[in-house]
C-alpha cells in the first residue's frame, strides 16, 4: 500500500474514535450502562481525567508534552517505513498509534478528560475507548512483530545517520 493512501486512514480511524465518545457521552450518560454480553461485556460512559486507568489525573500539560512527542516520533517512523511489502505491517501499526494518540488529544483538548465507555466485565478491567484499542492492541502486534518477524538490521531506516547507500543517491541525485 503507497504511503499516501495510509494517511487517508488517520483522519478514518480518528472520525470512528470520536463518533463512538460522542455517542457514549450523549446517549449511554444519559441512559446507564448497557449490558451486552452478560457477565462478559458492557458499556459504561466514564469521564478520565488521567492516563490509563485514571493515573496522573489532572496533568494535562504532561499529557500535551506526551503526545506531543509521541506523535512526533510516529510521525517520523511513518515517514521512513519503506514502501516494500513486509512492512506493511509496520505501515499499519504506525498508523493506529497516531490515530489512537489523536483521538484521546482532541478529548483532552476539548473536554479536559477522555470519555472511556467499554468495560470488560468479566475480568474488571478498567473501562477504556476506541483510541486506547488504537494503542495498545498494535503495541502487541509491535512486540509479537519485533521477536518473531523483524531482525535487528530491518530497522536500519529508523536511524538518523544516512547510510551510505542514502549518500550515494544524494550524490547520483546531484548528478542528474
Amino acid at each position: 500500500m503507497k504511503r499516501k493512501y495510509l494517511w487517508i486512514w488517520i483522519p478514518v480511524l480518528i472520525l470512528i474514535d470520536q463518533l463512538t465518545k460522542y455517542w457514549a457521552q450523549s446517549w449511554l450518560s444519559v441512559n446507564g450502562p448497557v449490558e451486552l454480553i452478560p457477565g462478559v461485556f458492557e458499556l459504561h460512559f466514564l469521564t478520565n481525567r488521567g492516563s490509563a486507568w485514571g493515573m496522573l489525573e489532572g496533568q494535562f500539560g504532561l499529557f500535551y508534552v506526551l503526545t506531543g512527542i509521541a506523535l512526533i516520533l510516529f510521525v517520523y517512523v511513518l515517514l521512513r517505513i519503506p514502501e516494500e511489502k513486509k512492512y506493511r505491517k509496520l505501515q499499519i501499526i504506525t498508523v493506529f498509534l497516531i490515530s489512537g494518540a489523536l483521538g484521546n488529544l482532541i478529548d483532552r483538548v476539548i473536554h479536559q478528560y477522555v470519555v472511556d465507555f467499554l468495560y470488560i466485565s468479566l475480568i474488571d478491567f478498567p473501562i477504556f475507548n476506541v483510541a486506547d484499542m488504537y494503542v495498545t492492541i498494535p503495541v502487541v502486534f509491535l512486540m509479537l512483530f519485533v521477536l518473531t518477524t523483524y531482525k535487528d538490521d530491518e530497522f536500519a531506516f529508523l536511524s538518523l545517520k544516512k547510510s551510505s547507500k542514502d549518500v550515494e543517491e544524494e550524490g547520483a541525485n546531484h548528478d542528474l
